[in-house]
């Protein structure tokens, strides 16, 4: 990759870091900052949209990852406690920060080892949550916060810099060969900041390791869990690596036409499975603050200024999304791999079109309480990729596999 394509791509990652970021600060200057970068607000917009629930899967409290890009922690984690009460489970907290931490270490590990060919920062996709909670186990928010440093909300930004330049610092150094000290070095300023996990922990009277708290209390089988996402630059129906930069552990999803992810989804909404989703946000039609996301059928850039004002005053006709699109799209930087979110319930507008109910980690200070409706159009679109329970997957898509 040439200086000015690197360049360029670099910058485009900064712009769009942000969507993964919940900014702890005022929600005016929250709703400035994603508005500036990816869409307008309307005042009118809930008044003009009038959802009505078709299937309503929610059931664990919205969360705030601050300023921090572990969206895919938090939505990862919101899937797997639906998951919990979806076999009968009593809800828990699962500490998101925890996650995040072994994923840290894990991708710190990829990164020396690719001598530093590997992007680091926050970032990482939906199955890292499950990869984590298999090798690392999982503990309750009560025990694990990672608020270790004077703030009651995340905040990365030091710390993040701080990691990244230790590992700069490890792979460049002049004794010509590693030693054991890295790992352990590296593990410790992630401790200062985040604080140690215990070994052990008491929770409802009994005493756990993460490991036992994920068996015994979590008891989720990661073995059951699946990626898939859509491009016609491979073959369908097989495994193809996802590739976005945030995919530091180089694992694979299930390539499918674009259409049967929404069959995918659908299909388990339909019986009770909710859905993690990793998209884009950074799109013009893509509005937090009033909770709707959408593919207007003109490009923004074609729209008169009255026109692009009235972008969420209601219902409107929509782009028809091709699998060409979705790719091109992808290929030139339009798409890129932004957010994690979790998709837990179907809606329709007052026309009966469908859109996904979806669970943000922003906090709740939008029009619908931290959720938002995202129109299939939108999904087709911009949808990086999707993780869900085997069992939710139709079984003539399974078959093909």
């Amino acid at each position: 990759m040439n200086f000015f394509l690197s360049f360029f791509y670099a910058m485009k990652k900064i712009i769009t870091s942000f969507f993964c970021i919940a900014i702890s600060i005022s929600l005016t200057a929250q709703d400035n900052l994603v508005n500036s970068l990816a869409t307008n607000k309307s005042d009118s917009a809930k008044a003009k949209f009038q959802f009505t629930s078709l299937i309503n899967l929610e059931n664990s409290p919205v969360k705030n990852q601050g300023s921090s890009g572990t969206c895919w922690s938090y939505s990862g984690n919101s899937f797997l406690e639906s998951e919990m009460m979806r076999n009968g489970k009593e809800f828990v907290d699962i500490s998101e920060i925890y996650t995040a931490r072994c994923a840290y270490i894990e991708r710190a590990r990829n990164f020396v080892r690719m001598h530093g060919a590997l992007g680091y920062s926050d970032g990482a996709e939906l199955h890292d949550v499950v990869m984590t909670y298999d090798k690392y186990g999982a503990v309750p928010y009560e025990v694990y916060t990672g608020l270790n440093y004077g703030t009651d909300k995340n905040k990365f930004g030091e710390m993040q810099t701080a990691l990244e330049g230790f590992l700069k610092g490890v792979i460049t150094n002049k004794n010509g060969k590693l030693t054991k000290n890295w790992l352990p070095a590296f593990i410790a300023a992630i401790d200062s900041y985040l604080g140690k996990v215990p070994e052990t922990f008491t929770y409802k009277g009994k005493e756990y390791t993460p490991k036992s708290f994920a068996k015994e209390v979590v008891g989720l089988n990661p073995d059951n869990y699946l990626s898939f996402s859509s491009f016609t630059y491979a073959p369908y129906y097989k495994s193809t690596i996802l590739m976005v930069p945030d995919n530091w552990s180089l694992q694979s999803v299930y390539n499918v036409p674009m259409n049967s992810m929404e069959d995918i989804v659908d299909n388990a909404l339909e019986n009770g499975y909710t859905v993690a989703w990793a998209t884009d946000v950074s799109e013009k039609g893509f509005s937090w603050k009033n909770g709707v996301a959408i593919v207007p059928e003109k490009d923004f850039e074609d729209m008169t200024a009255e026109e692009q004002k009235k972008i969420f005053e209601g219902p409107q006709a929509e782009k028809k999304i091709t699998a060409q699109m979705r790719e091109d799209d992808f290929d030139n930087y339009s798409t890129t791999d932004d957010h994690g979110m979790h998709i837990v319930g179907l809606a329709k507008d007052q026309n009966g079109k469908e859109y996904y109910m979806v669970k943000n980690s922003w906090g709740d200070k939008n029009d619908y309480k931290g959720y938002l409706y995202v129109s299939k159009a939108y999904f087709l679109y911009k949808t990086t990729a999707i993780l869900l329970h085997k069992d939710g997957v139709p079984m003539d898509i399974m078959r093909k596999l």
